[in-house]
Order: structure tokens, then C-alpha cells, then sequence
């Protein structure tokens, strides 16, 4: 090559680099951030050790799903409704109630206003069980119904009694106020979110659905106000739902004749069933970057370091660094793909005896954009093998349409949560678990899953696990930001 052609190749080059490092630092200095601007807000005091002592009560009612419905005890969850009603006069004689399949809740405070859409406030009041031999290690009773040490001990303090008792708690107070909603509040708390929200979610959206009820919005659980969770922010970062994944179980099965393990054929049905779930696990399905998950970078990244922001600002140049990058933590991984979790997996009774059956079962958490019918085709790709019998196990859900982050409903929290707790960051986020919500998709195109509880990454491992509790401020702030948000909700009719 001579020296002018190759003086020529460089220098168009360089001019390349130049104008992709020029493109790449102009999106950086103009990706600016998104959060909302707030107003001051006239401070709000509640009577914390009351307030304690009523969720603390409600704590002592073991209204447990358990996966065996010949477990279920439904007095408990009588017992834990005639209580609310004892505890919050002011919304059981305001508000019309109804128990829906003899265990869940659906409250109507009507609107001044018949035009405007309503809003739902919802949760559940079913727990989870105490894994068993577990009890001795709580510092208190899981359903002892304890206030010490400035906290709320038991099993749902934080999944979910804490936020319904806070939603009713903040009711009681507005109409104590003399407030009147201008628009419809519905308060749905189910009793069997934990198994799957047939009976509960399920039934209630059907009876929204029959009734022509639309919402403006939906908030239920999901994210929290995490501390120290989110890399290059000091700051509380409020992560709301704007989306779930959903779910799918395949089942993989190998049939062989069985016989004498002296003589073995090349492949047992053991053999065979473990390779597919080798090929499975290492052609994991594509990852992308995209939906709530990129929307949550575009409201923080700007508040993060330069390298961060840049990357985040120049997806399409960086795209591949991040999604490697994102692969190395499980956490993150799970954002940006489709997961692949083998869970169960059995086959052969003896040493000597070759098995006549293998089965496993691969649990799939559907990133939005795909489907349980993208899951099985990948699968079955994947797999290849005609001997591997391919089944979906169980139940399924597909995962959510992704809410709208910029509607006045988002804005609408992201302002409550600047008043309620000044400095905090607000971003959309993906919701890995399955919430009520994925019930609740056919009444409200603005779902929104979260719950205003400060949380760190040891205050997580709670939930589900021992010693869940949830300091006593922390409640209270929480039922302060409920109030807000009716308020803000419907000021001006908005």
C-alpha cells in the first residue's frame, strides 16, 4: 500500500473516531436528569406509637397461604377483618365494603366527580409461612405482634400488611380531616396473592371488568425506597415498578427401557435429560437493554459518575460492554434477559437399576417483549432432541405491558415521594417478581408497583426470611406519603 493511501486510510479513521467521540460526548453533557422539581411541602406529623401498635396487632393474625389448600384456615382472615373494621371506624362507616370468595377486601370511597377515572390502592393480606425450625432464630415471635427496640416485628411487616395498614391508616385521617375525594378510591387487600391471586386479584379485576370500571391508575407492591442499593448514588433511590416479568415452568422428560446397569446403552435417560439442561444453561436467551429497565438508567445514570453516564448516554455504542457487564451479577442479569433457573430435577431408584424416567423441571422469568411461547420454541431449539419430552409445568403468566413513565400519574409519584422524603431519587423499574398486578393489566393501562418503605440490601433479605420488621418512622412516613398522594392525585381533579 502506498503512503498516500495509508496517510488516507488514517486520517479518514481518526476523523471517525473524532466524530463518534464528538457524538458520544454531546449525548453525554445533554443526558440530563429526569427528576421532578418539588414544591415545598408543609410538614405532617402522625402519631407513630399508636399507629404502631395497631399494624403491630394486625401482625398477630396468622392469615398464611400455603401451597396446600386443605392448610388454609380462613377464620384467621375473618378475624383479622372484623378487627380492621374495629380499628378504623371512620373508613368502615364511610366507605362501602365487600368481601369477595369470603376472604378478600374491596372498599369504595365514591367520588365527587362520576367523570373522572378512579384510582385503586391495592395489596394482600396473606403471608407467607415461618419456614419450619426456623422460629428460634426470629428476635421476636413472627406473630407475637411485638413493638421494640423502634421497630414493627413479624411476618408481613414489610410483605404486605405494613402498606395496607398504612393505606387505611392514611384514609382514616383524611376523612377525619373532612377530606372528600373528588375522584373514586378503590382499596383492594386480596388473601391469596402468595399462591397465585386467583380467588383474589383474579376475581376482583373480573368484577371491575363487569362493572365497566377503568382506572386512571393502580399502585400495589414492587419496588422500595432502597438505601445504598444503587451503585454511585448516596442518595435513597425510589425504584417504582413500571413493569413484571412473567413467568413459565417446562418440564423436560426422558424415557428409556430401564434395566441392569451392567449393561448400559451410551446414554441413560439421566445421560441424556443433563445434557439438555447443560445446553439450556449455557445458551441462555438474547439480552437486551430495554423498556423499564432502560428507562430506569435514563432517570439515574445522569446523577452517577462520568464513565457511567457516558455508557448509559451511548447505548448504541456501548451496548455490548453493558450487557457483559450486567451479565456478571445475577441480579442485574436478571433484568436484561429472560432467565433460565434449573429448579427440580429426579430420575433412578436404585445404583444397580438403570432409570426408565428422567425429569426436570426450568423455571423461565419472562423479560417484557418475549413470551411463554418464545420460551418454549427456544427450548425446544436448543434441546434438539427428539428423546426429551418438552411440557409446560404449572402455571404460567406473561409478562406486563411497561406503564407509561412520563403520564401525570408517575409525575403524581414522583412529586409525593420529593415531599414525603426530600433528596430521594425516583426511577421506573423492573419488577422480577409477579405481583397482583399481573391480574390487573385488563383495567388500567398505568400500573405501578411499589411500596414507600425505606429498605437496605439486609433489610430484603427479610422478606420471606426471619426477623421481618419495619421501623416504626419508617411506617409512619409511609402513611404520610398515602395522604399526599390522594392528595396530590386529586388536586385540582387531576
Amino acid at each position: 500500500m502506498d503512503k498516500a493511501l495509508m496517510k488516507k486510510l488514517v486520517l479518514t479513521i481518526a476523523l471517525c473516531f473524532l466524530i463518534i467521540s464528538a457524538v458520544a460526548l454531546v449525548r453525554t453533557f445533554t443526558y440530563t436528569p429526569r427528576q421532578a422539581k418539588v414544591e415545598q411541602h408543609k410538614p405532617f406529623q402522625v402519631d407513630g406509637e399508636q399507629m404502631a401498635g395497631r399494624l403491630a396487632r394486625a401482625l398477630s393474625f396468622k392469615t398464611i397461604s400455603h401451597e396446600d389448600p386443605g392448610l388454609f384456615r380462613g377464620g384467621d382472615f375473618q378475624a383479622l377483618h372484623g378487627y380492621l373494621e374495629q380499628a378504623f371506624p371512620k373508613v368502615s362507616t364511610t366507605l362501602i365494603r365487600e368481601v369477595i370468595n369470603g376472604q378478600s377486601l374491596l372498599y369504595t370511597w365514591k367520588g365527587q366527580d362520576q367523570n373522572l377515572k378512579p384510582i385503586m390502592l391495592s395489596g394482600h393480606i396473606d403471608v407467607v409461612p415461618v419456614s419450619p425450625g426456623t422460629e428460634g432464630n426470629w428476635t421476636y415471635p413472627p406473630f407475637g405482634g411485638i413493638v421494640a427496640g423502634g421497630y414493627i416485628w413479624g411476618r408481613g411487616a414489610l410483605d404486605m400488611k405494613g402498606s395496607v395498614l398504612a393505606i387505611l391508616e392514611s384514609l382514616e385521617l383524611l376523612i377525619g380531616e373532612g377530606f372528600k375525594p373528588q375522584r373514586t378510591i378503590y382499596l383492594v387487600f386480596t388473601h391469596d396473592e402468595e399462591v397465585g391471586g386467583e380467588k383474589g386479584a383474579a376475581a376482583i379485576a373480573g368484577i371491575f371488568k363487569s362493572r365497566g370500571v377503568k382506572m386512571e391508575y393502580i399502585l400495589d407492591e414492587g419496588g422500595f425506597i432502597t438505601m445504598g442499593m444503587v451503585p454511585d448514588i448516596a442518595e435513597p433511590v425510589a425504584l417504582v415498578g413500571t413493569a413484571e416479568k412473567g413467568f413459565v415452568s417446562v418440564e423436560l422428560t426422558v424415557e428409556d427401557k430401564g434395566g441392569h446397569s451392567s449393561m448400559p446403552p451410551p446414554h441413560t435417560a439421566i445421560g441424556i435429560l443433563a445434557t439438555a439442561v447443560h445446553n439450556l444453561e449455557n445458551n441462555q436467551m438474547p439480552a437486551r437493554i430495554s423498556g423499564s429497565i432502560a428507562q430506569m438508567y435514563d432517570y439515574l445514570a445522569p446523577e452517577m459518575s462520568f464513565s457511567k453516564k457516558l455508557a448509559f448516554a451511548n447505548r448504541w455504542l456501548f451496548d455490548g460492554l453493558l450487557k457483559r457487564e450486567f451479565a456478571k451479577s445475577p441480579s442485574l442479569n436478571s433484568t436484561m434477559r429472560t432467565t433460565t433457573a434449573v429448579t427440580m430435577i429426579n430420575g433412578g431408584v436404585k445404583a444397580n437399576v438403570l432409570p426408565s424416567q428422567a425429569r426436570a423441571v426450568v423455571n423461565y422469568r419472562i423479560l417484557p417483549g418475549d413470551s411463554s411461547a418464545r420460551v418454549i420454541d427456544h427450548v425446544s431449539k436448543t434441546v434438539n432432541n427428539p428423546r426429551v419430552i418438552i411440557r409446560t409445568a404449572g402455571q404460567a403468566a406473561e409478562p406486563s405491558p411497561v406503564s407509561d413513565a412520563g403520564s401525570p400519574n408517575f409525575l403524581a409519584l414522583q412529586r409525593t415521594l420529593g415531599q414525603v422524603y426530600p433528596g430521594v431519587k425516583v426511577a421506573p423499574y423492573l419488577t422480577t417478581a409477579v405481583t397482583n398486578c399481573a391480574h390487573y393489566t385488563a383495567i388500567s393501562d398505568n400500573l405501578y408497583r411499589f411500596l414507600p418503605i425505606k429498605v437496605s440490601s439486609a433489610d430484603i433479605q427479610t422478606l420471606h426470611g426471619t426477623n421481618e420488621r419495619i421501623s416504626v418512622n419508617d411506617y409512619g412516613q409511609s402513611i404520610i406519603f398515602y395522604r399526599q398522594l390522594i392528595l396530590n392525585t386529586h388536586a385540582a381533579g387531576r
